[in-house]
């Protein structure tokens, strides 16, 4: 399944990798939580609260790394979260004003199964 990891560098600037997460891979969560609501910080620079996956179940949007580059996410692109420290990363919804998403919390430390393209 297509995947994007954000990730953060050396100087704590996030960037983006495009790849894919492989089927029948077993990840140990935490837990997950379901969001519809869009609260006012999360569309202005931040880091990710914590490691995250995201699937998105209804919405289409513009992901910006702090160094100005842009990917896509939609249903279908599995986002993994992973830029927690340094500038984050900023978005905006392209079509309609609706992202409902679920974050999904692996175990701390539990590999992502993420394969770069």
């Amino acid at each position: 399944m297509k995947a994007i990891r954000l990730l953060n560098d050396d100087f704590g600037n996030s960037y983006f990798e495009s790849g894919a997460l492989p089927e029948y891979h077993k990840i140990e969560v935490e837990y997950f939580n379901i969001q519809t609501k869009i609260e006012p910080w999360q569309q202005e620079q931040h880091t990710a609260p914590r490691e995250q996956f995201v699937v998105t179940l209804k919405g289409k949007l513009e992901f910006t790394t702090s160094e100005g580059n842009t990917f896509i996410i939609e249903p279908g692109i599995i986002l993994i979260a992973k830029d927690i420290d340094g500038e984050g990363h900023s978005w905006k919804i392209l079509d309609g004003d609706v992202w409902e998403r679920v974050y999904i919390v692996p175990r701390h430390n539990d590999l992502d199964y993420f394969v770069v393209d």
